[in-house]
């Protein structure tokens, strides 16, 4: 990555195979989800929100981060509520990419009205839980030993981040 900011664009299926390469990356890494495969783009594709989803790119074009949001619920009463998460490729760890994506997602989400973003985030996640401090995300509760990972039952800090725009 080059000194100025990264490029940032709209994820799409061209970027499938390095996003779900990072993804495996975080879940190889331990501390990053319960999932244990990233599995497919399919699926990935459904699941998340495709105004929601972006990639910082390296200087070769490839991606080097990814953040994506999908709904929390189908319920109407949720529609301004959406859970992210972001992951940054081990060659690319602190460059503060982390923080181009998370002001990216941001802006598209309150641009559209979402009005609060969460996400879950383990305990030892240091790094994660550093960027999410300082973008405006506060600790709202723990979930302890929500669910085994690798034998181990784990707690995970539910996160979250109002809109600060008037009138959300």
């Amino acid at each position: 990555m080059s000194a100025g900011p990264p490029r940032i664009v709209a994820m799409t299926a061209e970027h499938a195979q390095d996003v779900l390469a990072i993804y495996q990356q975080g879940i190889d890494d331990g501390h990053a989800t319960f999932a244990t495969t990233a599995g497919d783009w399919a699926s990935f594709d459904t699941e998340h929100l495709p105004a929601h989803r972006h990639v910082a790119l390296d200087q070769g074009g490839h991606v080097a981060g990814w953040v994506a949001a999908a709904p929390i619920s189908s319920r109407c009463v949720y529609a301004g509520v959406i859970e992210h998460s972001v992951y940054i490729s081990a060659a690319a760890r602190r460059q503060h990419l982390g923080t181009h994506l998370l002001d990216t997602l941001i802006t598209s989400t309150e641009t559209a009205g979402i009005w609060t973003l969460q996400c879950g985030i383990f305990p030892e996640n240091t790094a994660s839980l550093a960027l999410h401090h300082n973008a405006g995300f506060r600790i709202v509760g723990t979930q302890q030993r929500l669910g085994q990972h690798h034998g181990r039952w784990r707690d995970v800090l539910l996160l979250e981040r109002r809109s600060t725009r008037t009138g959300l």
